[in-house]
């Protein structure tokens, strides 16, 4: 494997793991819009209770996750890869 294979493993995996933190983030800016205004639910209840859930939220940190995680075995294959080359 070329350095510059090498390189394109580790940008990749590095780009992943930008990508999975924003995602999260934008998780997180998801579900703080959507439970910040009492006044935009039709019911006090589901506002109050946070019920029924609601699954995009938890999509989108799954998702997060799953992009780290493979960022992150990018990065490591990069590095046992730079250090072989």
């Amino acid at each position: 494997m070329s350095q510059g294979d090498v390189s394109a493993l580790l940008a990749i995996g590095g780009i992943f793991i930008l990508l999975g933190i924003g995602v999260i983030i934008w998780d997180w800016v998801e579900k703080k819009g959507y439970f910040s205004s009492i006044s935009h639910h039709l019911d006090t209840r589901e506002y109050l209770e946070a019920w029924p859930p609601r699954p995009q939220f938890g999509a989108l940190k799954i998702g997060g996750w799953i992009v780290i995680i493979i960022g992150l075995a990018l990065l490591i294959l990069g590095l046992v890869f730079r250090r072989l080359v």
